[in-house]
């Protein structure tokens, strides 16, 4: 017990220390406007050379170290949530090989070392969805690794695809692959591997299935790690996919995915899963703005959104321990005056997410919208980007009433309060960076300010759809439109809204059914029918049967051997 507690409280402060040491140096290389480029040629082949590339500059630097403090606060919450499990150094050596997994892929700008650490990725969050070891558990990981491994093979194409240019640096051989002709080709694999690991249409059903996971796991993956590795790909990726058609497909689905994922989480009542559909709908919006040309914005918004985040399912984790592992929202409420810690910082997470004035997610959102409306949308994203807006509003503030207002619902025998200081002083911690991140970061990241020109409607047109869609959200569910009702009067609608269009049916059942029917058409028909008759049974009976024909021959009958003799005498007559 004392060497877990060691290795857990080392594992804390080792990844908080190099969170430090990682920022303090990105700002420098910021200032400085240098970069570190690092590499190791491992073999070459005839012109090709494998070799292992490191790339140091302020962006991967920075966002390695917002992985590194994320990652940190959760192992340190992890001593407390987790405590009750006897494998508590199993959950702690995973969460470290995660870290790992995604420190490899941020710092490195060639294709063959990325791949190193989007398979790490993918592997150890089966890994991880899997951990309570249950038939639920089971299905959510196999739909994770199965959607994650679309991502690698497309990976390994772009690959030998990358082969004809000598090396596998794309940041070297960025300029040369706009002229190329497989520019398509290679760019359409590389945004659709971007596209499987953050959960795009239509690979978006893994993500609320992966809250089978530990809730210290979704508070890593949901903020920092897995979801956020395709906008970093698609990042560093950016300059070769511009100006192709490739470009506007990514922002017409980046686009329905955070409309749809704002739409699915007004219709849904586990407490993960409305946090899942909002992480869902927030790297629709960076996939969005980064097909638009902004890299920036979109890397802007992920550092301040990877804070609230993390603290969201940080408080929802508390939540959910005092409610006694209950997950549905409706038999919550009234927490804030039983848990007003925790309620605070639940509060303060929801309202940067929706953007309020001077939280952490108001800098990035409110830039990311008006340069959005300031290009050239047509009608279609245009509208899509308002309604997501106000729908994000909408969730949250039926959110927030039905787990912090009214009165409590789970019953009368209960005891609810803050947890213990090792899950609160995360919280606080994280609660402090979603209050200053967002200023801090528009400070460094945009030294030269923004120039945006608007009219008053435009301008104004974010805070509308916010305080509409906020209002809806939170007077709709106290009965005021009988929303219950109206669901229910619709509910074929309410079904296809709330299931997310029914992407989880058509990525299992939907595409297993067809393929099961064909393979079983070929097992009867083939397997256990015209390839048996000719093949293994067929021979098997023809070579028994003729066996058995020649043991009658080599039997001693005299019958037999007057029957040869009289052939034989035959056969010498006639030759005669």
């Amino acid at each position: 017990m004392i060497w877990i507690i060691s290795m857990y409280l080392s594992s804390m402060i080792f990844l908080l220390l190099g969170s430090l040491m990682n920022l303090m140096i990105s700002i420098m290389l910021l200032i400085s406007g240098e970069s570190w480029f690092l590499e190791w040629e491992i073999i070459s082949v005839n012109p090709c050379s494998v070799v292992m590339t490191l790339i140091l500059d302020w962006m991967s630097l920075m966002f390695l170290s917002f992985v590194m403090f994320i990652s940190s606060m959760v192992i340190f919450y992890s001593g407390s949530y987790m405590s009750g499990d006897n494998n508590i150094n199993r959950f702690i050596y995973l969460v470290l090989a995660f870290v790992l997994s995604m420190g490899f892929l941020i710092i490195s700008p060639n294709l063959i070392s990325i791949l190193l650490g989007w398979d790490g990725l993918g592997l150890v969050s089966y890994c991880l969805v899997i951990y309570y070891q249950n038939e639920k558990s089971s299905a959510a990981g196999m739909l994770t690794a199965l959607s994650n491994r679309i991502g690698d093979v497309a990976i390994l194409l772009a690959i030998s695809l990358l082969f004809s240019l000598g090396g596998w640096n794309f940041l070297l051989y960025v300029d040369m692959i706009k002229n190329l002709d497989m520019k398509l080709s290679l760019c359409f694999l590389v945004v659709l591997a971007a596209m499987t690991k953050s959960a795009q249409i239509p690979f978006c059903a893994w993500l609320p299935a992966a809250m089978a996971a530990p809730t210290p796991v979704s508070a890593l993956v949901h903020s920092s790690t897995l979801v956020t590795a395709g906008v970093y790909l698609l990042i560093r990726f950016n300059p070769a996919f511009m100006n192709s058609i490739i470009q506007v497909g990514l922002l017409l689905l980046a686009s329905l995915t955070m409309f749809m994922a704002g739409l699915g989480a007004n219709f849904e009542y586990d407490l993960k899963k409305i946090i899942a559909l909002s992480t869902l709908s927030q790297l629709g919006v960076m996939m969005s703005i980064l097909s638009l040309g902004y890299p920036d914005l979109a890397f802007f918004h992920l550092l301040a959104h990877a804070l609230f985040k993390a603290l969201l399912f940080m408080c929802a984790g508390a939540v959910i321990h005092n409610m006694k592992d209950y997950q549905d929202i409706r038999m919550m409420g009234g927490l804030v005056y039983y848990m007003p810690l925790t309620g605070m910082s639940m509060t303060l997470a929801n309202l940067a997410l929706c953007g309020t004035p001077f939280l952490a997610g108001f800098y990035s959102k409110d830039m990311i919208l008006e340069v959005a409306f300031m290009s050239s949308l047509n009608l279609t994203i245009f509208v899509l980007y308002a309604l997501a807006t106000g729908l994000t509003v909408c969730y949250t503030m039926r959110l927030i009433y039905y787990t912090m207002s009214g009165s409590f619902n789970l019953g009368n025998l209960y005891e609810v309060h803050d947890e213990s200081a090792i899950m609160t002083n995360p919280m606080i911690a994280l609660s402090v960076g979603a209050i200053v991140s967002g200023a801090a970061l528009s400070w460094l990241i945009f030294p030269t300010p923004y120039m945006i020109c608007m009219s008053l409607f435009m301008k104004t047109l974010a805070l509308s759809v916010s305080v509409l869609g906020g209002a809806l959200g939170y007077f709709m569910n106290m009965g005021s439109f009988n929303y219950i009702l109206n669901s229910l009067k619709n509910y074929d609608l309410t079904v296809f809204l709330g299931s997310m269009w029914f992407m989880p049916y058509l990525s299992t059942r939907g595409t297993m059914n067809s393929f099961l029917s064909v393979g079983n058409d070929f097992q009867s028909v083939g397997d256990n029918g015209w390839l048996e008759y000719y093949g293994g049974q067929g021979i098997y009976h023809s070579t028994n049967k003729s066996s058995l024909n020649l043991q009658v021959l080599q039997d001693n009958m005299l019958k037999i051997y007057l029957l040869s003799v009289f052939l034989w005498v035959s056969v010498f007559f006639v030759l005669l």
